[in-house]
């Protein structure tokens, strides 16, 4: 997303961060939580909230479902991402805070993808992350649903 207008239009909502384990739950149909994040996307579409994601997220979602479903269904997810979903680059300063976040909490095994999400999050003052990974519950600071709860509340 490059156009200003475009990204001040996005701003008029409120943002959904999503992370690579909530992208395969939709995906995977046999996945356990696949219900539970298709009614959350289901609820944030009808609450006209928007789906915010990274870069790198998309990379590594693209790699998960690649690997585990095949390359046709992980090139229709990638097809579809592009046009549901705020892509956020990764910027070198969130690099550098990324690597901040790493260097700190050296008591949790945080990857450089979920360092980097919390710092996104951060620099555009999103508090809902559509994650399963507990990472981003241990970290602080963000309603992380399904694992928070079922339900995205107005």
């Amino acid at each position: 997303m490059n156009d200003k207008n475009e990204k001040e239009t996005w701003f008029s909502y409120r943002l959904c961060f999503t992370d690579t384990s909530f992208f395969y739950a939709l995906v995977d149909r046999s996945d356990t939580f696949h219900f539970v994040c298709k009614k959350l996307l289901q609820q944030a579409e009808k609450q006209r909230n928007r789906i915010l994601t990274t870069n790198f997220i998309v990379a590594e979602s693209h790699a998960l479902i690649l690997s585990r479903l095949g390359r046709s269904i992980a090139y229709q997810w990638l097809e579809s991402v592009i046009e549901y979903a705020w892509i956020e680059r990764i910027t070198e300063d969130d690099e550098v805070k990324t690597r901040r976040i790493l260097r700190d909490y050296n008591d949790k095994d945080f990857s450089y993808t979920d360092a980097a999400s919390f710092v996104v999050m951060e620099r555009l003052n999103v508090h809902i992350a559509f994650a399963l990974d507990e990472h981003f519950v241990q970290y602080g600071g963000f309603l992380v649903l399904p694992l928070h709860g079922e339900q995205l509340l107005e």
